[in-house]
């Protein structure tokens, strides 16, 4: 353990970091923090914009700044900071630079255009790309998969139905299935258009539709689409209308107000553009708190300006919540008006799309956002819970904070999957055949459970109380077990990759009671000893969720240490000198001002698809890390006492 001069150090670090955190937290108690995506969410948002002939040219240029500041070396746009090339992401992007008014001969966008062509042009984008394409007149309808509105009509045993696929799928599914059925063109006032990215003129293409299928699944869906194709002319006009009527019907029940249908940033899109489609006034009261949806996304500075995927308070205000806690202690103020803030956001009066799974499970979670009542998640809603109990066992609850832990436990009981592990927002959404029709070309649609969420649960669960051999928890840490990757790691669905998900898990089986000296314990100590960096600290390419190596990358990033420093010291190796070196690491490379740099993203959307950086990953993980390692050190009893 450190010495007298290193505890001085630490403490230090602990104090600069933990006041930085303070400074950042808001006037009634919550954290919220820029939540960031590639280009393809501020490109859609000017392809937005033009659709709409709503065009604000500031806003617009500066963009366009961050645009031009996101290319890569290769000319292209990655889907994440020092990324490959995505031809989806640099086609929207370039066909966005082209409506703020770029020079088509300016070296970025003859980059940019070379890039593409060379991946095989425009009519190689993912099908999400070519439905905006395809509202610009740029494609032929017919590049698009067959997604008929009608399947809102289906009965729930129908093998596609909205019920089988995630909520994130839904909510975007339906708006867009109007737009795919009535076939809106985009105003674009300025008649730009961008033939010169496609290697064969669209109207000559026959093969948008193509592999490779990556089952006999896919064949069979291929040609179902083809069958579709030639059917979808002959459905009833009556039949279709009915359709329309219930799709516009399932959005409006959910438009969440400002906040927006499911709470993000395509499901929003998408449902205003269905609305004016529809013929909506832009002042119809539907359509209004549609746009306002989007616009609530904007972060716009002097110099620039994006559009976030979705907004984070709930995560934030819980994730920063535990590292203060760590840092100082429960009953600091700040840690009370979190709660506070947290228990008024508690979903307790609406039962949400996952009660079709769970038609008996009694509401208790927490969103994401601001608001997304109809979509909470038990990812969520363990994080709070936890830091409500511990809030709680440090003198700062009451009978109000202990109901609302007790039902985010039986909402979270309720949720579980037949197998032992945890989905993100629906139990059993795992028809994997489904991630294999043409439509699902990223392979996303589902929301099956995963290593990380299931931990969560876990964690949270074993922290009130639960037992490790009572049957929820013994049937989860089972499926876990069977999870572990032969070299100790478990996959990070939702955080850059197998650093966090083994993180994950460590804090769940040490929450669990399970020893130490468990092999699986073991297994996973000893791939986060193998992937140390030589500097002490840790990184994790995106790439590993292709075939990169798993929990390597080129740098060490903050995050990304202090989950492997915490996952070391929940599996009871705080005293270890690889710990030591990361805590030093982490320690050398804070600023003074308290916080760290860390421009690479380490969380997920999609898997392959759609990454994340979460802005405020870089003060509460790394501050999370030092304090306890502070804590443990300063402690008679070295195990971590708590779930997360």
């Amino acid at each position: 353990m450190p010495n007298e001069t290193i505890n001085t150090e630490l403490d230090q670090a602990v104090t600069r970091a933990h006041a930085a955190l303070l400074r950042r937290q808001q006037p009634d108690g919550h954290w919220v923090f820029e939540l960031e995506a590639d280009a393809t969410i501020p490109a859609e948002y000017v392809l937005l914009e033009h659709f709409l002939d709503r065009i604000e040219p500031d806003l617009e240029q500066r963009i366009g700044v961050y645009l031009r500041a996101t290319q890569g070396a290769h000319g292209g746009w990655p889907l994440f900071h020092d990324g490959a090339f995505n031809l989806s992401a640099s086609v929207k992007a370039y066909f966005a630079l082209k409506l703020i008014g770029d020079d088509l001969e300016a070296p970025h966008m003859r980059r940019a255009r070379a890039a593409i062509l060379a991946a095989g042009g425009a009519e190689r984008s993912n099908v999400f790309t070519r439905a905006q394409l395809a509202l610009y007149g740029e494609v032929p309808w017919r590049a698009v998969p067959v997604m008929p509105v009608e399947l809102v009509l289906l009965p729930r045993w129908f093998p596609f139905h909205l019920d089988k696929v995630s909520y994130w799928s839904r909510t975007v599914i339906v708006p867009l299935t109007v737009l795919m059925a009535l076939r809106p063109r985009a105003r674009n006032p300025r008649g730009i258009h961008v033939p010169e990215l496609f290697t064969t003129p669209p109207d000559r293409i026959r093969d948008w539709i193509r592999g490779p299928f990556r089952s006999a699944w896919g064949h069979f869906f291929k040609h179902l689409d083809v069958v579709l194709r030639f059917a979808q002319p002959a459905f009833p006009a009556a039949t279709r209308r009915r359709a329309i009527a219930r799709a516009v019907g399932f959005v409006t029940a959910r438009l969440n107000g400002e906040d927006g249908l499911g709470a993000i940033y395509p499901a929003m899109a998408n449902t205003v553009m269905m609305f004016d489609t529809l013929g909506y006034p832009p002042d119809h009261p539907d359509a209004a708190i549609a746009w306002t949806s989007v616009r609530k996304l904007l972060v716009v500075k002097d110099d620039h300006a994006y559009c976030q995927p979705c907004l984070s308070p709930v995560w934030d205000t819980g994730l920063a919540g535990h590292a203060v806690m760590e840092a100082d202690s429960a009953a600091d103020p700040a840690v009370a008006r979190a709660a506070k803030w947290l228990r008024a956001r508690q979903v307790l009066d609406v039962t949400g799309d996952w009660a079709a799974a769970r038609p008996h499970a009694v509401p208790g979670g927490w969103a994401f956002q601001y608001a997304n009542p109809h979509y909470p998640d038990v990812d969520d809603t363990a994080v709070v819970g936890m830091l409500l109990h511990r809030h709680m066992q440090a003198g700062g609850g009451d009978p109000a904070t202990e109901e609302a832990i007790a039902r985010a436990r039986d909402w979270v009981l309720g949720m579980q999957s037949k197998g032992g592990g945890w989905g993100a927002f629906d139990a059993d959404n795992d028809r994997l055949y489904l991630n294999h029709i043409p439509f699902a070309d990223h392979g996303a649609l589902l929301d099956p459970p995963t290593a990380d969420v299931t931990a969560r649960c876990i964690s949270f669960l074993a922290q009130i109380g639960m037992p490790a051999d009572e049957p929820v928890l013994a049937r989860a840490i089972r499926w876990l077990r069977q999870e572990q990757m032969p070299d100790g790691s478990w996959f990070g669905r939702w955080g850059t990759n197998y650093i966090y998900g083994t993180w994950s898990v460590l804090c769940a089986l040490n929450a669990a009671g399970v020893p130490a000296d468990d092999p699986a314990v073991r297994r996973a100590v000893g791939f986060l000893l193998d992937t140390q960096r030589e500097d002490g600290g840790w990184g994790e390419d995106n790439e590993t969720y292709a075939d990169a190596p798993r929990g390597r990358y080129h740098r060490s990033n903050p995050s990304q240490t202090a989950w492997a420093l915490l996952g070391l010291m929940a599996a009871g190796d705080a005293a270890h000198p690889a710990t030591a070196r990361g805590i030093a690491w982490l320690a050398a490379c804070q600023q003074p001002d308290g916080e760290w740099e860390e421009a690479p993203y380490t969380a997920v959307g999609f898997p392959r698809v759609f990454y994340l950086r979460y802005h405020g990953y870089r003060l509460f993980f790394p501050l999370l890390a030092l304090a306890r390692y502070r804590n443990l050190a300063r402690g008679n009893d070295r195990r971590v006492a708590w779930g997360f």
